[in-house]
């Protein structure tokens, strides 16, 4: 397989928006694998992420393995610990936490990772990650010990993520969290796009084809919906190819 980071650089360069369905090992039936991922493949999905806050150490290594049999599209680990790290996946986004303080998810985290990262042909996408506040409190928060940050105040979510980037980060990943009451604002989304040379990914909120397309209209060169496939399959058929 190509490398993953390159076919992102390659569809922005080309105009092509991409769409990740986000699938928490925690709160996914394994037998229903092989129907959801099929759903997956007739839609305009690029590439699937597989990853939770809190997940059970085996459940993520099962689940990839069984999406595997279905799919040829990409499979992204998006950890919440280094436990969901398997070689099963083709890539992971290797997740610095920039909006939170707690050097654990800044950095702590992925010195753990390491040893076991050296022993896998995962592509490694290092990666900086911002919470944004939602309205409701998130497992992210409640895992990492951290707070997100006010989304009244652009400037510094702009800062952080530039930040990110003069960090080495391939990757910005704007997030409102699993499950937000409200998605990250249009506003929001263009300013820090702006101030970027990396892709940017959006995620958190997203429940329907118009809030897809907000997004991709304000800068998302990648969006990630997780919550509302697994609360309705339905939502597939507004993304069908």
């Amino acid at each position: 397989m190509n490398s993953i980071y390159q076919n992102i650089n390659k569809s922005i360069t080309n105009s092509e928006k991409l769409l990740a369905v986000l699938i928490d090992p925690d709160k996914f039936l394994l037998e229903n694998t092989n129907r959801f991922v099929q759903n997956i493949n007739k839609s305009i999905a690029t590439h699937i992420f597989v990853g939770g806050s809190a997940v059970e150490e085996t459940a993520t290594e099962r689940l990839v393995i069984e999406i595997k049999k279905h799919t040829h599209l990409p499979i992204v680990l998006f950890p919440g610990d280094v436990t969901q790290i398997t070689d099963k996946a083709d890539a992971i986004l290797f997740l610095s936490l920039l909006s939170g303080r707690n050097a654990d998810y800044l950095v702590g985290k992925h010195v753990e990772a390491v040893s076991k990262l050296r022993k896998t042909s995962l592509e490694v996408i290092s990666t900086g990650y911002i919470l944004v506040e939602n309205g409701k409190v998130t497992a992210i928060e409640k895992v990492t010990a951290t707070k997100p940050m006010p989304r009244e105040n652009i400037e510094n979510i702009k800062d952080t993520a530039k930040a990110g980037q003069l960090l080495g980060a391939k990757l910005i990943y704007l997030e409102a969290g699993s499950g937000a009451i409200n998605p990250l604002t249009e506003d929001i989304i263009s300013q820090v796009k702006k101030d970027l040379d990396i892709p940017l990914i959006v995620g958190g909120g997203i429940r329907n084809k118009s809030d897809l397309h907000k997004a991709y209209h304000a800068g998302a060169d990648l969006v990630v919906i997780g919550t509302a496939f697994e609360q309705d399959e339905l939502f597939f058929e507004e993304l069908k190819k």
